[in-house]
């Protein structure tokens, strides 16, 4: 069975607080409900629209396959079932950084994670 990495619920507190970058893809801002947690995120709004107060599920896994066997970095359509097919709108990419820092009993984490595209930093 796949194990998620994390979960939680967030609201989408603004859609493109820094004004409107790229034709199909929104930044939001949102909170979580569990964790309190702040995410910035860059979503395709043209095929997935999210609207400030709205909320969504956020679940971050190392694969799509149930069994938990790693994904072969390929998409191969069939009718094999998926973690995928529990959800409107999926994204894959890679976690190529995190930096945790704590202070008085609490974990301030970044997580940077890119769904396409390149970084410097990877």
């Amino acid at each position: 069975m796949v194990e998620t990495l994390f979960e939680d619920i967030f609201r989408v507190d603004a859609v493109d607080p820094d004004g409107k970058k790229f034709d199909r893809v929104s930044r939001i801002t949102g909170r979580s409900e569990q964790f309190d947690m702040l995410m910035h995120l860059d979503v395709n709004t043209e095929i997935y629209p999210m609207h400030p107060g709205e909320k969504f599920m956020m679940v971050l896994a190392s694969t799509l396959n149930l069994d938990g066997t790693p994904d072969t970095g390929y998409f191969t359509p069939g009718n094999k079932k998926s973690l995928a097919d529990k959800f409107d709108y999926v994204m894959q990419g890679k976690l190529y950084r995190i930096s945790e820092e704590s202070r008085e009993k609490q974990v301030k984490a970044d997580i940077y994670v890119s769904f396409g595209g390149t970084s410097d930093d990877a």
